[in-house]
């Protein structure tokens, strides 16, 4: 019994044992799966919570890095500029910035200009500015802010600034020239009324211009359709006309006018009648002596429903290819010294397009060397006036058909059919 007794106390205690070294044993492999390891410090780092969501709606391209340089995260912006490439960040200066950053743990700042992607054009370049902030221990924050639009908006005010100066300087200096000149010749009567009558022409185009940047500045800054209603186009036509009667007299050039009856565009009457009214005298001004300007109106079918078109043809100089692609700039000018002698500011057809655009319509241009112009203003019918025009009856819906079989003609000169109106010049 004392044998037996010993074996099974041995046995319990083998087992004990056994239990307790496979416990350990099992405590161990437990510890050792949740110990670091070389590797496991490199692999797919947690965004801390919250982040991702910030990210998601920041308006700057947004990329995060990890220590071993590896994104994380990037927003589509931050694709579409060309700054992640391969899961790396392509830009050297901001990841140096980064690896900064992650060493110090200061935030830092700093503007660039990279290469525009998919261009070869050196000229071509993106201005950002990029921000480095640690975002935790282990990871860094890059946000970058595309500039480039700001840029080219104050390098357009610089300009801007720099014309106006520019225009303005030169008929007050000829003012205070002239001055001096009749001053030196008033024992000359008529050297006193030739410098007076150079006088006269130098401030009214002082006049102009200064009111052509009160216009430009108005079309700009206000909304036109807070004080908008259907506006009769052969009254902007009529009025543009009259506006141009005196130069067109003095050149004998007939003016000619046809398709405007029944078509009623909506906006503000006063921005209207000041950009037709500077299609004509731009072609008034840039035609030969006996020649014509037409201008023509029609209705013209669209998606989003019809639009009133305005053409304004001149028998002009014409317009060359290189210069189309600016003349709606603001001071510029096809012939600078033809623009100077026929009193223009280079600012008329940079109203018609802020006009245009702000009352939902575009201006265009159609022209060759040495057969003239057609300046075509294209605006929102007026939509009331338009249903009930409709429902005047078949001759009205004739009429109208009529207009869009017209619309399927090619942009010429000759597209549209003028009818002498009866303020024909001699």
């Amino acid at each position: 019994m004392d044998v037996n007794a010993a074996v099974a106390a041995a046995a319990a205690i083998a087992g004990v044992c056994t239990g307790v070294i496979a416990m350990l044993a099992f405590r161990w492999s437990e510890r050792d799966q949740k110990r670091p390891t070389r590797t496991s410090l490199h692999t797919d780092p947690v965004l801390p919570p919250g982040v991702d969501t910030v990210l998601s709606v920041l308006r700057s391209s947004a990329v995060v890095l990890d220590e071993a340089d590896s994104v994380v995260k990037a927003s589509s912006a931050a694709y579409a500029l060309g700054l992640v490439r391969g899961g790396k960040l392509a830009v050297e200066p901001m990841l140096q910035m980064a690896r900064d950053t992650r060493r110090d743990g200061e935030i830092r700042q700093v503007e660039l200009d990279l290469p525009r992607r998919g261009t070869g054009r050196g000229g071509e370049a993106l201005a950002v500015s990029a921000r480095v902030a640690p975002l935790g221990s282990r990871l860094v924050l890059l946000l970058v802010e595309d500039l480039t639009e700001a840029r080219r908006i104050e390098a357009v005010r610089r300009d801007f600034v720099a014309n106006v100066s520019h225009e303005l300087k030169t008929p007050v200096g000829a003012l205070s020239l002239l001055s001096e000149a009749v001053m030196d010749a008033s024992d000359d009567p008529e050297a006193v009324e030739r410098f007076a009558g150079r006088m006269q022409i130098e401030s009214t185009r002082l006049t102009s211009l200064v009111q052509e940047l009160i216009d430009l500045s108005r079309v700009q800054n206000d909304d036109p359709l807070e004080d908008a209603e259907p506006v009769r186009v052969d009254e902007l036509v009529a009025e543009a006309i009259d506006r141009c009667r005196h130069q067109a007299g003095t050149k004998q050039i007939t003016m000619a006018a046809g398709g405007t009856a029944d078509l009623h565009v909506w906006g503000n009457r006063g921005q209207l009648a000041a950009a037709l009214g500077n299609l004509v005298e731009n072609a008034v001004n840039y035609s030969p002596a006996r020649t014509r300007v037409g201008i023509a109106a029609r209705r013209v079918t669209a998606p989003g429903g019809d639009l009133i078109e305005v053409a304004v043809t001149d028998q002009g100089i014409g317009i060359s290819d290189k210069d189309k692609e600016r003349i709606f700039e603001r001071f510029y000018r096809v012939d600078p010294a033809r623009s100077r002698a026929t009193g223009g500011t280079g600012l008329g057809l940079a109203i018609v397009k802020h006009v245009a655009a702000s009352h939902g319509g575009e201006v265009t241009v159609w022209s060759s060397e040495g057969q003239g112009s057609t300046f075509t203003l294209r605006l929102p019918e007026a939509g009331a006036t338009r249903d009930r025009d409709r429902g005047n009856g078949a001759a009205g819906g004739a009429g109208a058909a009529a207009d869009r079989d017209r619309a399927d003609r090619p942009d010429e000169t000759t597209q549209y059919e003028t009818i002498p109106a009866p303020e024909v010049l001699p």
